[in-house]
């Protein structure tokens, strides 16, 4: 230290930048002494938007994500005093498997020691009966401040929780904006409105919380404006936003950040709370959950469970009456599903691209990973999933199975009618584009896609006139 005194007298340039850093040691060395030894290192952990992914589909490789690898991730750096904590939408819907598979979610989330889940719009299109059964069987704490029953007008969940780490108490409500619900609200449910409730918790937290966390389901501006108006929470996390936090934000007095991406980013924030309430910032990052993180068996053995389940349990898409229930009594629906087998004798050139191609075995691949009963991967490895006439569970890998002609196409009834004679019949299959094909492939669920590379690997199209073959194998 002496050195660099010495330096500084003897060089008049540099005298004031090494004023500087000497300051910056001290404040450093201050950081540690007796008057902040009671501080608190607080790593803060948070995610939003899981939408059910326990783990990647496995349709591609490469693919980022999945509550296995963030396990994996927490478990390798998570100190025991950090906070885990998720803002919203880790369901993936609410129809019935969605359900089913929400229980899964949650243990994964316990297992990895998160402090408190925030409901999400998702979570809000569940039902006030499926709430209360998710409340009483949840093995970790699910947090909604306005997220109210509609006969009582009290909240279906907790609205916060305050977790001891150290020396200090630290709230974390929950809470979600009407605005990014709409008409999808649950039966039974209504959600009230947002400032009032957090207003309603500030209040009864006062004198409690040494620092206050606020998981906030909404919007960027929505973010900033609740930290102009409640500068008492020192931390506002999002939300229902189109990309993770670019940079950390200090809006009044209140540190904002936000993170979504359908499990594949991990917001972090460390921080050290310090005595009074003061909360100082040592780093921020968003992480991506890339492919060289390795899966956590324990998450991959819930995978599994779920899908041995979800084979077990009658469905509602299981039920042909249940997706009839829309039509017109009494009417019958003039398109239906026929199968793949009935367009390849007529169509020899189409047949052989297609025999050739991957999707003719798209269903083995869900086979092989045992997911061939749930129904978030059947639909796009099967024919006409969820229409009255299309692939159903029961039907295994006996029909309709495999991304066949009418997956693209669409169903082929009324082509065989005509084909057959049937002059009442005029029928023409609409053209195609890459829209069609975005259906499946997409997102995770697919390379980037580019129809100037996918198209050619199965390019068809009308067989000369000589290739029709008879009709008797259509009957």
């Amino acid at each position: 230290m002496r050195h660099c005194i010495d330096a500084i007298a003897a060089n008049p340039i540099a005298r004031y930048a090494g004023l500087a850093m000497i300051l910056i040691f001290f404040a450093a060395g201050c950081a540690r002494s007796p008057s902040t030894a009671h501080g608190l290192d607080l790593p803060l952990y948070f995610t939003c938007d899981t939408e059910g992914r326990l783990e990647p589909c496995g349709c591609f490789i490469g693919q980022f994500g999945g509550l296995s690898r963030l396990k994996t991730e927490l478990d390798s750096q998570a100190i025991n005093t950090a906070l885990r904590v998720d803002v919203g939408d880790a369901a993936a819907g609410h129809e019935d498997y969605d359900f089913i598979e929400y229980h899964y979610v949650l243990e994964a989330f316990a297992a990895m020691k998160y402090d408190a889940l925030n409901v999400g719009d998702r979570e809000a299109q569940f039902t006030a009966i499926q709430l209360r059964q998710i409340k009483s069987n949840s093995p970790v704490p699910i947090l909604s401040a306005n997220l109210l029953d509609k006969a009582s007008q009290k909240p279906v969940f907790d609205s916060y929780r305050i977790v001891r780490r150290g020396s200090f108490n630290i709230a974390i409500i929950g809470v979600l904006d009407p605005n990014v619900v709409g008409d999808s609200i649950g039966d039974g449910l209504v959600v009230g409105d947002m400032d009032a409730a957090i207003q309603r918790c500030l209040a009864e937290l006062r004198g409690k919380a040494d620092m206050i966390v606020l998981l906030a389901f909404t919007d960027e501006a929505t973010l900033t404006r609740l930290a102009q108006d409640y500068y008492e929470c020192q931390v506002i996390l999002g939300g229902k936003v189109r990309q993770p936090a670019q940079e950390l934000s200090r809006v009044n007095r209140s540190l904002v950040y936000f993170v979504t991406n359908e499990s594949r980013a991990l917001g972090i924030l460390h921080l050290r709370l310090v005595k009074d309430g003061l909360l100082q910032v040592a780093g921020n990052e968003i992480l991506l959950l890339n492919d060289k993180i390795p899966q956590d068996p324990a998450v991959q053995k819930m995978v599994q469970d779920y899908r041995t389940e979800i084979r077990q349990t009658k469905l509602a898409a299981d039920d042909p009456n249940t997706l009839n229930a829309d039509m017109v009594p009494g009417v019958r629906t003039a398109a239906t599903y026929v199968g793949t087998q009935k367009c390849l004798a007529c169509h020899p050139g189409a047949a052989a691209v297609w025999n050739a191609s991957a999707h003719a075995h798209a269903f083995q691949a869900l086979v092989e990973r045992g997911a061939d009963a749930d129904p978030k991967c059947i639909s796009c490895h099967t024919v006409g999933f969820g229409d009255y006439s299309g692939y159903r569970r029961e039907l295994a890998a006996s029909h309709l199975v495999n991304v066949g002609c009418e997956s693209c196409h669409g169903p082929g009834g009324l082509h065989i009618r005509q084909m057959l004679g049937d002059k009442s019949v005029q029928f023409t299959f609409r053209p195609l584009d890459a829209g069609d094909c975005q259906k499946c492939h997409y997102g995770e669920f697919s390379r980037p896609f580019d129809w100037s590379r996918f198209w050619p690997l199965i390019q068809h199209g009308k067989e000369p006139q000589a290739a029709t073959a008879s009709v008797a194998h259509l009957q």
